[in-house]
């Protein structure tokens, strides 16, 4: 497979962006996939050019064998990329997508200093806050039961015992991935970092999120919407104000703080 056809498998653009627009990479969460940001790259464009990230394992890349380490994925993300300090850059992820974009831009700002203009982490913890979790070492009904709780899978998908069953393969890598992750004392970003969250996450305070100010050494902001782990999906119009507010100001050094 060619460079270009591999990130074509990676990187899905559901709309078309203008000349030199800002480049968004959007990582979706554990079980997650690219359509997750369907919604923000047609409220964004075309001033920004949207790059949803289509993990392996799942939907059109079922066949493909899932990735469950964060940095093994961060650097593949980071190869596929080739950044530049000419592009202008920000990460965006959701839960899991959260820790593999941190990652991603600890990789993007070693090899292409400049590169990276922000990070936007949502619904997750901070790195440096660890707790011990084992949803991959349960039984695949348990998978489930967690994942109907956080009340973030399509109601299709959820009622489909069949789809559900064929995703879970993925699914358990990602949490593989996520729970098996250990932050590396003193990495930190020289980009700002904008983190959004949901009021009322269960797996996620006010505390877990601002804990992020502490893994950058630029700017740090923080919005909270209401809602659940899943706040996005009922707060799409307000998420994408968020998100090109956060463009702007990573754009614009004297309005990141």
């Amino acid at each position: 497979m060619t460079v270009a056809a591999d990130r074509d498998h990676w990187f899905r653009r559901y709309e078309p962006a203008s000349p030199g627009a800002v480049q968004l990479l959007c990582l979706p969460h554990a079980g997650g996939s690219a359509p997750q940001f369907l919604s923000l790259a047609r409220r964004l464009a075309p001033a920004v050019d949207v790059i949803c990230v289509q993990y392996p394992g799942r939907q059109d890349r079922r066949r493909e064998t899932p990735i469950d380490d964060v940095r093994t994925l961060a650097d593949r993300l980071c190869d596929l990329l080739a950044p530049t300090p000419e592009r202008r850059l920000v990460i965006m992820g959701h839960s899991m997508g959260a820790i593999v974009g941190f990652e991603l831009g600890l990789l993007v700002e070693r090899r292409a200093p400049g590169a990276l203009l922000g990070l936007i982490a949502s619904g997750r913890r901070a790195p440096v806050i660890h707790r011990d979790e084992n949803v991959h070492l349960r039984g695949d009904d348990e998978i489930i039961a967690e994942i109907r709780a956080l009340s973030g899978t399509d109601p299709s998908v959820l009622a489909d015992d069949e789809l559900l069953r064929a995703a879970l393969p993925a699914l358990r890598a990602d949490y593989r991935a996520a729970e098996t992750y250990r932050y590396r004392e003193g990495d930190r970003l020289h980009a700002p970092i904008g983190v959004l969250v949901g009021d009322s996450d269960p797996r996620v305070s006010a505390e877990d999120a601002r804990a992020w100010e502490r893994l950058t050494h630029a700017g740090f902001s923080m919005r909270t919407f209401p809602g659940g782990h899943f706040y996005l999906n009922a707060q799409q119009a307000a998420v994408a104000s968020a998100v090109a507010d956060r463009l702007a100001a990573f754009q614009d050094p004297r309005r990141v703080a």
